[in-house]
């Protein structure tokens, strides 16, 4: 097998289309350098250059190869570089999996920071539910991860990051509308569009808890596990829901936002997640620009 010795020499040569200067070029002597190429034609097993009196050209086998050279030369360069970068702490590729709805708000602030404080990471995004991504992080698939707050995991540590109150999301022309603020208790015999008590236990157990307590019954209509899904269909005038407040980033032009004059502690949080005891330097000094940006208090 040829060496990458044996490329750079070639290349230098079919460059120059002159031994002399590609000697020079290279800082070695003629000698050695026809030395190399005799070599790596005997490897490749064809004939690269034709020489004639002083002058040098490519035959045609050489020319295809003269690109395949040069490729091979600056791959084998960016892997070096890639390799070095390996071992720095603030250069390299992270992966971050994130809920959906931390794309409204939080997302893009996180990335500009780590854009930011960090130029040289690369951040890969996996949008992944909150188990999916515990799974992941168990599993070094990912290495950080935007979660809705989980049961305690052993290998898992977290932080909070955002809280947001929910909002009920009522249709442009429900007499609803038309109010400033609401109690808890106007959603009683409502038709109601809830989170889904599988897909969306987190948020479906807030919601559920407080309707509870205040003894509150709504009409459910239908159960769906995204805040885009429920917003779809209170856009189209199924029934009302409660969201959390950044949703109204995605716009709907049928649906009025409002706040609720009761709404202590129904309100929902996003925690960082990452693997306890990682040593991926990497994804270490991601998360503590992630947790200075956010003053994030660490938790088990």
């Amino acid at each position: 097998m040829f060496q990458l010795t044996q490329l750079r020499c070639f290349v230098a040569v079919a460059t120059e289309l002159h031994f002399s200067r590609a000697a020079a070029l290279l800082h070695m002597t003629q000698p050695p350098l026809t030395r190399q190429i005799q070599l790596l034609e005997h490897e490749v097993g064809v004939s690269l250059l034709e020489r004639a009196g002083g002058s040098v050209r490519l035959t045609p086998a050489g020319t295809i190869f003269l690109r395949e050279a040069e490729d091979i030369l600056r791959r084998s360069q960016a892997a070096t570089l890639a390799a070095r970068r390996a071992m720095r702490a603030d250069a390299g590729s992270v992966t971050v999996g994130f809920i959906p709805a931390a794309s409204f708000t939080l997302l893009p602030q996180l990335l500009a920071a780590i854009k930011t404080q960090l130029p040289d990471v690369q951040v890969v995004l996996r949008e992944m539910q909150t188990a999916d991504q515990l799974e992941a992080i168990g599993g070094d698939r990912i290495d950080l991860g935007i979660v809705r707050p989980f049961a305690p995991r052993a290998f898992a540590a977290s932080a909070p990051m955002f809280r947001e109150p929910f909002v009920l999301a009522i249709p442009a022309g429900h007499p609803l509308a038309t109010q400033e603020a609401l109690p808890i208790a106007a959603l009683e015999g409502q038709p109601f569009i809830e989170f889904c008590p599988s897909a969306s236990r987190y948020l479906y157990e807030v919601v559920a808890g407080r309707l509870r307590t205040e003894g509150v019954a709504p009409e459910t209509v239908q159960t769906l596990s995204h805040t885009h899904s429920i917003l779809a269909l209170v856009d189209a005038g199924l029934g009302v829901a409660l969201v959390p407040q950044s949703a109204h980033r995605l716009g709907y032009a049928g649906v009025r936002f409002r706040p609720l004059d009761d709404a202590g502690g129904l309100d929902v949080e996003i925690h960082l997640v990452w693997r306890r005891g990682g040593r991926d330097g990497v994804a270490e000094t991601v998360r503590q620009v992630i947790q200075n940006a956010y003053k994030l208090p660490e938790r088990g």
